[in-house]
């Protein structure tokens, strides 16, 4: 017998150059690659440490990524933390933003690009009269400007900037150009021609105003936005210049910001871990959550058995789904298979082996 469900979920999340960020490679801006430490003494100190031996663990670790971290570090920590064989990100942060980094350990690398395509929201504070070469606070001021905008101005321009718009990225992005980063090129002092790109703003919002000089807004986004672009965007258009001087994500796809753990609580907890005291499960979640948008299909023990060898299923019956696309098959409440339903068959795409550590069942109700 099958059965099909639809999960909803809230949704939570600068995006960067989404394809690199889906291959787990640093691409939001120029200080992912100055923050590499190239130090020869601290990597023959690193090659002293005894290695510990490497193990399956398998779930999402949002982690409240603290300003000043890239993250790619982000996930390096995370990873040494659960002894993990296998971590990454589904979206870079820039190092001088904080807020919520989904890290996927283990078979939840698999549902990586489910989260990619989700949406992200950033609350974020423009600072007027600078417009800088990065569009935050690390860059060059280029133009400036003594006239302020007021509330009722920025108001007025937000419908503009809302809905599907053109976009062109910072400087200092990750767009390939010729082969290589616009943010390579860019320190190298070439001038670098990007071309507009659609992007969609499902919500921009001016949520806060502390002084003339400063705006706090509230951005909900598709995958690909740039909110550096937009706070150069809108201080063009109001005449007045801007950057960001502030950036905090708030959600990524199915994570909100009540699931992020802030490093130091996901150490402390990794301490008691050690000593007993409590399991690194409980910083969980289920591989599952990021699969939240789409159906789940319940099999029988016998079709499991079928989709695990990787061979389809026939679907027919009275409890045949009529569905068709993309789902994720379940067998006895657990996660088996991503697989596409087409022309009466069950087709296994992905298929997840969640032996080792997993989220708590505790977590496990929470996401269900």
């Amino acid at each position: 017998m099958m059965t099909v469900t639809t999960a909803n979920h809230s949704i939570e999340s600068e995006n960067a150059d989404s394809a690199a960020a889906e291959k787990n490679i640093f691409s939001g801006s120029r200080d992912e690659a100055r923050h590499v430490n190239n130090d020869p003494r601290q990597k023959q100190s690193r090659q002293n440490q005894p290695r510990r031996d490497k193990r399956d663990v398998h779930g999402w670790v949002v982690l409240d990524k603290p300003i000043g971290m890239t993250s790619t570090h982000a996930v390096a920590v995370v990873k040494r933390l659960f002894s993990a064989k296998r971590a990454g990100h589904a979206g870079t942060l820039d190092p001088l933003a904080s807020g919520g980094l989904p890290i996927a350990l283990g078979e939840a690398t698999k549902t990586v690009p489910f989260v990619m395509d989700g949406r992200k929201r950033y609350r974020f504070t423009v600072t007027w009269g600078e417009e800088r070469d990065t569009d935050d606070t690390e860059g060059r001021i280029i133009r400036t400007s003594e006239f302020r905008p007021s509330v009722e101005a920025i108001e007025a321009l937000l419908p503009q900037f809302t809905g599907l718009i053109e976009q062109i990225p910072p400087q200092y992005s990750a767009i390939k150009v010729q082969g290589e980063r616009a943010y390579d090129l860019a320190r190298d002092g070439e001038a670098v021609e990007l071309k507009p790109r659609p992007v969609e703003i499902h919500q921009l919002t001016l949520v806060e105003q502390p002084d003339s000089s400063h705006s706090v807004f509230e951005a909900e986004c598709g995958k690909g936005t740039y909110v550096r672009a937009l706070a150069r965007d809108i201080g063009r258009i109001l005449g007045c210049f801007g950057h960001i001087s502030g950036l905090r994500r708030t959600l990524v796809g199915p994570f909100v910001e009540n699931d992020m753990i802030p490093l130091e609580q996901l150490e402390a907890l990794c301490h008691r871990a050690a000593s007993g005291e409590a399991s690194l499960a409980e910083a969980l979640l289920p591989v599952e959550t990021a699969l939240d948008d789409i159906p789940a299909l319940a099999v029988t023990r016998a079709d499991a058995a079928r989709l695990h060898r990787g061979q389809a299923v026939l679907l027919r019956g009275r409890d045949a789904p009529n569905c068709s696309g993309t789902v994720y098959v379940t067998v006895a409440g657990r996660l088996l298979a991503l697989a596409e339903i087409g022309n009466g068959e069950l087709i296994p795409k992905r298929v997840f082996n969640l032996n080792g550590l997993t989220a708590s069942p505790a977590r496990n109700n929470e996401s269900s």
